[in-house]
């Protein structure tokens, strides 16, 4: 719940910083001349970028979401079995004998979007953010295409 949360309030300071360099660049544009005109539109640019960026973020998040929802009513979320540090963090040897588990199983079921789903866990807890995406994406994916 924390991290909706935050993710929520980033997703609104961001909105709004938007908005404010958007105005700013509608500012240049009404100057009219040539520099403030081009300024004004590269200005412009930021923020649609930013906003794209920010919808394809927040869809990614309600995708995994919603395969989570699905995969926890089958019974079939990966079960946290990590071995901890004192310190909370996850023990590395732990991560990786999980994820060597998680990579087999997927290539087993390679058209399995729940094998991908426990992948791209495994990959989050191996602290490997961009192949768990990655992992997350073909699950999304593959959900999708057997609906």
């Amino acid at each position: 719940m924390r991290a909706k949360i935050s993710y929520v309030i980033t997703a609104a300071v961001l909105v709004v910083y938007f908005v404010l360099v958007g105005s700013r660049g509608v500012l240049l544009i009404e100057a009219g001349t040539p520099l403030t005109v081009a300024f004004g539109i590269a200005v412009l640019i930021l923020p649609v970028i930013g906003v794209w960026f920010l919808w394809k973020n927040t869809q990614f998040v309600r995708d995994a979401n919603r395969l989570a929802a699905e995969l926890e009513a089958e019974g079939g979320l990966p079960v946290d079995e990590l071995k901890r540090l004192p310190s909370g963090r996850v023990d590395r040897d732990s991560a990786d004998a999980v994820f060597a588990r998680r990579k087999a199983e997927t290539e087993a079921a390679l058209d399995d979007w729940r094998s991908w789903f426990r992948l791209a866990v495994a990959y989050h807890d191996a602290r490997d953010t961009s192949r768990a995406r990655k992992a997350m994406q073909r699950a999304i994916t593959l959900h999708r295409t057997s609906q």
